[in-house]
């Protein structure tokens, strides 16, 4: 499980070319998800967590600079990971830009994301699954 995290991580991190299966990304999401949900927590249990000035009241919105901090080194991993899981169904990289379409396009993206990869080769390379 963390073995695919890892691999995109420290061997794809910013290799958008190539297939990336569903296991793999998801996986990947999935420890992603939790080190945003550590880093916020560590962000409250520090204190540096952001404040905002909202109605004359100072109100803490949760996250702050390790919340950044692991977002920001997470962001061209999960977006090449994304990139080689639209290649794994047969889509460019750039389809990933669909999810500017309001609502529909996030649930477009996400049925992509839960499809089954293409059987065999495509234009992306060779089947990971083979």
């Amino acid at each position: 499980m963390i073995k695919h995290y890892l691999n995109v991580i420290q061997n794809n991190y910013a290799n958008f070319s190539g297939r990336a299966r569903r296991s793999e990304y998801w996986y990947f999401t999935l420890f992603y998800t939790i080190m945003l949900f550590l880093a916020m927590f560590l962000d409250s249990l520090l204190g540096t967590t952001f404040n905002m000035e909202m109605m004359g009241q100072s109100v803490d919105l949760g996250y702050g600079w390790i919340y950044v901090a692991v977002g920001i080194l997470h962001f061209v991993p999960s977006l090449a990971v994304c990139v080689r899981r639209l290649h794994d169904v047969g889509k460019s990289g750039w389809f990933y830009l669909i999810i500017l379409i309001p609502i529909i396009g996030f649930f477009w993206i996400l049925f992509l994301f839960c499809k089954n990869g293409n059987e065999g080769d495509n234009n992306y390379g060779a089947d990971p699954k083979a």
